[in-house]
């Protein structure tokens, strides 16, 4: 999708601090970091969010989480981490580009989500 800010990263549009590319799978550094570490491993392959996958997409997505172990460790969290995939309005999704946030650090993250 050509005014997507995912896709014109991908193709070197706009500039990120890149931790990883391959030909299927793209990772860098998030510009607004919620922790220590935070970076987003995305598919190149332009799709709006997790709720439009289907079985068609299931080697991209197993790749993408295969992956995330890896790259977490490559950038020093090997005592944990979390991953968060939001998902439409309600999920709080803001780039409608399917995207793996990461997120460690040295000490433990808070809650998953705010008590009400």
């Amino acid at each position: 999708m050509s005014d997507c800010i995912f896709c014109k990263i991908v193709r070197g549009e706009i500039p990120c601090n890149k931790i990883y590319e391959d030909d299927d799978l793209f990772a860098f550094h998030d510009i607004a970091p919620q922790a220590p570490v935070h970076f987003m491993v995305i598919p190149k392959l332009h799709l709006a969010s997790l709720a439009d996958a289907d079985v068609r997409h299931a080697p991209m997505l197993g790749k993408l989480f295969a992956k995330v172990g890896e790259l977490a460790r490559s950038q020093g969290l090997t005592d944990g981490f979390r991953t968060i995939v939001n998902t439409g309005r309600v999920g709080q999704q803001e780039v409608y580009h399917l995207h793996v946030h990461i997120v460690g650090g040295p000490d433990r993250l808070g809650p998953m989500l705010a008590h009400k």
